[in-house]
């Protein structure tokens, strides 16, 4: 499918999927949508403890980069496992320019690390940020009780609904340690009923720019 870089909202770039009129971040802010949803509702909630993260869509590494700049400045220790089906290129990562949006150059070495490291190989950016990038369908997942926080990123439901079922969620139930937390930028009400259906405690929150909610899920 034909793929194009666009300016989002927030000055910061994105992929658009243009067969599907479809963004890998949100065109009304890339970078302030990943804050939002993913760090601000997500990563903040755990302090002072080893996280397991699992993200479900690793796609450009946006969300990978700044989580990692968060451990850094919060003194967080990670290992992130990125899922990715279908890898971007890294001809198109250097064309996003995220580390320079962010003025985190300093990382800018660590993020082309994230990107270039083999998949299947869990590789040390820092002594307490590692990186296991995985190659497979979103289905294949069959961890569990192994992750504090999942990231859910994955395209629409509107082009890709499979992805938003019943099935995906239990699976992402199962990898989710007790007390474990999924949050995501969806807000649909099926994709919340489906959440519940297989035992997710799920709260809607005021969402990122341009959307007015987003869910957040819990393993009790």
């Amino acid at each position: 499918m034909k793929r194009k870089i666009i300016t989002t909202g927030d000055g910061s770039k994105t992929i658009q999927i243009e067969d599907w009129d479809e963004q890998y971040h949100s065109k009304h802010g890339a970078v302030q949508e990943a804050y939002h949803v993913f760090i601000k509702h997500g990563l903040r909630l755990f302090q002072n403890e080893k996280i397991n993260l699992l993200e479900i869509g690793f796609g450009t590494g946006l969300n990978a980069l700044i989580t990692f700049h968060e451990a850094i400045e919060q003194q967080l220790q990670i290992d992130y496992v990125g899922v990715e089906a279908f890898p971007v290129s890294i001809e198109e990562v250097n064309q996003l320019g995220y580390c320079e949006q962010l003025g985190f150059e300093d990382l800018e070495v660590s993020f082309q690390k994230m990107h270039s490291s083999p998949w299947e190989k869990t590789i040390s950016i820092t002594p307490d940020f590692s990186i296991l990038k995985q190659k497979r369908d979103f289905k294949q997942i069959n961890e569990e009780n192994l992750f504090n926080l999942v990231y859910f990123d994955a395209f629409g439901a509107r082009v890709q609904p499979e992805l938003w079922t019943e099935e995906i969620f239990l699976q992402m139930y199962r990898a989710l340690q007790v007390n474990g937390v999924l949050v995501t930028y969806a807000a649909k009400g099926s994709v919340r009923r489906a959440m519940q259906a297989v035992g997710f405690t799920v709260e809607r929150l005021p969402g990122p720019p341009g959307k007015r909610e987003m869910l957040r899920a819990k393993k009790l």
